[in-house]
């Protein structure tokens, strides 16, 4: 590794299910040798980056998903917060350089192709941009549809691999996350587009959507359940307006079940994030339908995907592109379901104020699920969005939040110099 990394690389290395884990142990191993460099990753499901490496190492990420929580919990991680969608174009501006790739590929189709297998997202932004780029061709990767596709002109390296896929078993789901789900159909209509994420609610949500037709899938990561959903016939983007037949993501995360599926199948795409996350691919989604999760959401609506007990456990992602895409969807919804509680029923995620980081403002919520209902929240004053969201409480939590003070902090003796008032009238 030490031929292509230097002290002052910043390496870039491909997440979750595509995580090239040949060349990641490598250059855990070798780390000494560039002492200093920088470690980009995103979501990981493997331990091989372990907080002892930054011993020798940067580690920096998009987000603490998975077993990255154990280097934010050493405090190792330094997080890099940003909307996913931005990364292209960050790269391309230079103000997220990048000067060595580690990425996972698909063995090559018979036109010479190398597919970028089960993730694709913003890995392609940094691939004609870095200095190296070294693919670990995996045999067991599949070949996915979509694009764009790699050529050996595009790969410096090329390490030939044979390893076990990181796989993600469907989450355990109980009744809470089925009492959501059956406030979330409620708003899924004939014809619809989803996006969706992976867990307990995605999963609970996906198993109770057995009476639709013609759904569509457009999603920034897709589960196990959405292969059930299209071989019975309930999911068949036929009536998209674009990619019609094909359901589309920038993420494939789920079990050897899935994967088996995806592979050279033409009618499910793995594309990037200038695709999957634009604004202008989302809006010609007629009733696109979002679905997201939160840690906790204050009573103005605003969403904390972040932090919890102020410790770094999410990301910020790309979840405010889909929930602004389905803004911009004709009939189109975005949600986030949440079960009410946490810790065991102890604490509540409905809070008067947010304890960690706005991922979405309260200018851009729409509707809030839990397992007691639904609060719609687009238009509404904050009065009545404190009513909505109280009434989808917990209730051993109601009376607490009723009494708490109103969304807006109180600023009794504070007063807000002149010039400052006249900047706000003035839309300065």
């Amino acid at each position: 590794m030490a031929d292509y990394v230097r002290p002052d690389s910043r390496v870039a290395v491909g997440h979750s299910t595509a995580e090239p884990t040949t060349l990641l142990e490598a250059l855990v191993a070798q780390r000494a040798d560039y002492a200093g460099a920088r470690l980009l990753m995103h979501a990981s499901f493997s331990t091989i980056v372990e907080a002892g490496h930054a011993d020798c190492l940067h580690l920096q990420a998009f987000g603490a998903i998975g077993t990255q929580s154990s280097l934010t919990r050493a405090g190792v991680l330094d997080i890099v917060p940003i909307h996913l969608a931005d990364v292209p174009r960050l790269a391309a501006s230079g103000d997220l350089d990048v000067d060595v790739v580690l990425l996972s590929v698909s063995p090559p189709d018979s036109r010479g192709r190398y597919s970028l297998g089960l993730v694709n997202d913003y890995m392609w932004a940094w691939v004609r941009r870095a200095r190296v780029v070294i693919a670990e061709m995996n045999e067991q990767m599949p070949f996915t549809h979509g694009g764009p596709f790699l050529t050996e002109g595009d790969i410096g390296i090329l390490v030939p691999s044979n390893r076990e896929l990181i796989e993600l078993p469907p989450a355990s789901v109980g009744d809470v996350e089925r009492r959501i789900a059956e406030h979330v159909a409620h708003f899924v209509e004939d014809g619809a587009t989803l996006q969706f994420g992976v867990g307990a609610v995605p999963d609970a949500v996906a198993a109770s959507l057995g009476a639709f037709k013609n759904l569509g899938i457009h999603s920034g990561v897709v589960p196990d359940a959405v292969v059930d959903l299209i071989q019975a016939g309930v999911v068949t983007n036929a009536l998209k307006a674009i990619d019609r037949g094909v359901s589309v993501t920038g993420a494939v995360w789920g079990t050897r079940r899935l994967y088996d599926f995806v592979h050279d199948n033409p009618a499910f795409h793995v594309r990037p994030l200038t695709y999957t996350h634009a604004p202008e691919t989302l809006a010609r989604l007629d009733q696109f339908l979002s679905l997201n999760s939160a840690i906790e959401i204050d009573l103005a609506g605003q969403a904390n995907l972040e932090e919890a007990q102020g410790r770094y456990i999410g990301a910020v992602g790309g979840t405010l592109d889909f929930v602004r895409g389905a803004r911009l969807s004709q009939r189109g919804r975005s949600i986030v379901a949440l079960p009410s509680t946490a810790a065991n029923g102890r604490v509540s995620r409905i809070v008067p104020h947010l304890n960690g980081p706005t991922t979405i403002a309260r200018s851009d919520i729409d509707t809030v699920i839990t397992e007691f209902g639904s609060a719609e929240l687009r238009g509404q004053p904050l009065s009545e969005r404190r009513r909505r969201l109280i009434a989808i409480a917990h209730p051993g939590f109601r009376d607490e939040l009723e009494r708490s003070e109103n969304v807006e902090r109180p600023t009794a003796g504070v007063s807000m110099p002149e010039t400052l008032h006249s900047s706000v009238r003035l839309g300065k």
